[in-house]
């Protein structure tokens, strides 16, 4: 539930705050007093587009805070799911904002969005308010006349998502399979022009044999033996003068410099230490000196082996570039090159083995699909029942409604089950039902789109709905039934209606009053929350024409009257 809003510099808004209850809200006022505003920033802040055009004149920077109260479970895993759920640790509360802003002087505009004060990606604002707020405007009966939009009315009251989710998983597996079985049955010619090209790479491949790490091996080998001399060379030198000078070398100085030392310890314990040093220096250096010996001993000029390494090496390359791949990755190369020869020269049997999986999720697929089929047609029966009540009661007696499934004939799996969901609808007596589309005027249609968002509110999820002038086009005991209707919402949701009818405002759980205040240098929109004499002004204001009577006053006490008792 929406609970506090706050808009800064949004079109004609130059500062607004906004507390919301639960139950029935309509906001009311004069025509271009920006009545829709508070629509206009909802949808802003829960991820509409947007541009620097939205910004109130004379300002760099427009900012919306919505703060909502969270009930839903749901709600609650997907903001822990994407890591946005409150620093303070509070599971009820959720704060979004959305800034635009544009640079001085132009009229590029950029926008951010945040969720409990972490920046987001607009999809995601999107994504959380599709979960929060259901907005209905003044066209959203236009969306009623879509298929999908049928079928999705029809699947949410049914309260199937499980099953619809279930049964679109098993379809896209069920092409999946089928994809990768047409794949396998192409043309033979190409098939055979492959294999042939395969077998021809693998065999060459495979003569070459090339092993996994070989090329950093042999790489590291060929270093070392086109080194032997200089690494021989040097590593004498070193040894000879360790050890083997026999007049002035390391070991021979070490030696001496350890013997004067230890004799002086004789005089001056201090030194001790350090002769401890000179003589682990000297054991250090025999060992040097030996493994030395040892590693010039294993050395040897082999000319023959760095040919072959020269050969190997140039011949790896040779082949990735052949082949357009890196040298490291030539094995793994190899590897899918095999892989994909196996599963084409046993085609025939990965043929057989798809045709029975995709047997068995075909079977799947439609058990699931005759389910669907019984829940929507149950649920399109009740639907029809409480759709055409409320029709009859919104001054339409004579209307006749229907939801007929309709079996698609293709013996192939649908991605949305195996029927079509079309509304069918007559509003004459005598007439035959037709599609929705071809016989309701747009008067009729927002009626019928009323009667149908009332019954599928009902079982929505969703916490606030807003009503954007949804009643325009009707008037007295009408206009009353909606509104009615919408108080009825309101027990089970949060409900916003901006509406010109006072028999709507009347019967308001609260009613905002929005209004324009001008002065030479600047013209704003605010909103106040009315007591129950304001309202009576206001929808006396509504009713009444250049001058307010005490008899319209009368009529709006008795209208408010109606509702409280």
């Amino acid at each position: 539930m929406l609970n506090h809003i706050t808009i800064q510099n949004l079109a004609v808004v130059d500062t607004l705050e906004l507390e919301l209850n639960s139950g029935l809200s309509v906001l009311t006022g004069e025509t271009g007093a920006g009545k829709s505003i508070l629509i206009d920033a909802l949808g802003l802040v829960l991820g509409d587009r947007a541009d620097a055009s939205a910004i109130r004149y004379g300002a760099q920077r427009a900012d919306i805070i919505a703060e909502f109260e969270l009930h839903d479970p749901a709600i609650k895993q997907w903001l822990v799911d994407n890591e946005l759920d409150s620093d303070s640790g509070s599971e009820e509360q959720c704060l979004i904002r959305r800034t635009i802003s544009c640079a001085k002087g132009t009229n590029k505009g950029r926008s951010r969005g945040f969720i409990n004060g972490q920046p987001i990606a607009l999809q995601l604002l999107r994504e959380l308010g599709e979960k929060l707020v259901n907005i209905h405007g003044q066209n959203t009966h236009q969306a009623l006349l879509k298929s999908d939009e049928q079928r999705l009315l029809v699947d949410n009251f049914a309260v199937i998502s499980p099953l619809r989710k279930e049964l679109n998983q098993s379809y896209r597996h069920w092409q999946k399979k089928s994809s990768a079985y047409q794949k396998l049955k192409q043309d033979t010619a190409q098939r055979n022009a492959r294999l042939d090209l395969l077998r021809f790479q693998v065999e060459e491949l495979n003569d070459f044999a090339l092993q996994k790490n070989e090329l950093v091996e042999l790489e590291e080998e060929h270093r070392k033996l086109s080194n032997a001399s200089r690494l021989i060379e040097t590593s004498q030198n070193v040894q000879f003068q360790l050890a083997e000078d026999e007049q002035n070398s390391i070991n021979q100085q070490l030696s001496h410099c350890l013997k004067l030392l230890q004799d002086l310890a004789q005089v001056d314990k201090r030194l001790t230490p350090i002769a401890e040093m000179l003589n682990n220096a000297q054991i250090q250096t025999d060992e040097a000196s030996s493994e030395l010996r040892h590693y010039i001993d294993s050395m040897e000029l082999d000319p023959e082996r760095l040919q072959w390494l020269d050969n190997r090496i140039s011949g790896v390359y040779d082949l990735a570039r052949k082949h357009r791949v890196e040298s490291n990755e030539l094995c793994s190369y190899s590897a899918a090159l095999i892989a994909e020869l196996e599963q084409l020269e046993h085609a025939d049997g990965h043929l057989e083995s798809l045709s029975a999986e995709i047997e068995m999720i075909n079977s799947h697929y439609f058990k699931l699909a005759k389910k669907l089929t019984r829940e929507r047609t149950k649920a399109a029966k009740i639907l029809v029942e409480q759709v055409i009540k409320h029709i009859h009661e919104l001054g339409m007696e004579h209307c006749l409604f229907e939801i007929r499934l309709i079996h698609q004939k293709s013996k192939q799996p649908q991605l949305h089950g195996m029927e079509s969901i079309e509304f069918y609808v007559t509003t004459n007596p005598g007439q035959p039902l037709q599609a929705l589309t071809k016989v309701v005027s747009g008067g009729e249609l927002s009626r019928i789109s009323l009667a149908i968002q009332v019954v599928t509110a009902q079982s929505s999820h969703i916490p606030t709905l807003i009503f954007d002038e949804v009643d325009v086009g009707i008037g007295g005991g009408i206009a009353e039934m909606v509104g009615s209707k919408l108080r009825l919402l309101g027990s089970d949701a949060q409900i916003l209606c901006v509406t010109h009818q006072a028999q709507v405002a009347s019967q308001a759980h609260q009613h905002l009053h929005v209004y324009k205040q001008s002065d030479k240098k600047k013209t704003s929109t605010s909103i106040k929350l009315l007591d129950e004499q304001q309202r009576v002004e206001e929808l006396s204001r509504m009713m009444g024409g250049i001058k307010i009577t005490e008899q319209t006053r009368s009529h709006a006490r008795e209208m408010r009257q109606q509702v409280i008792d």
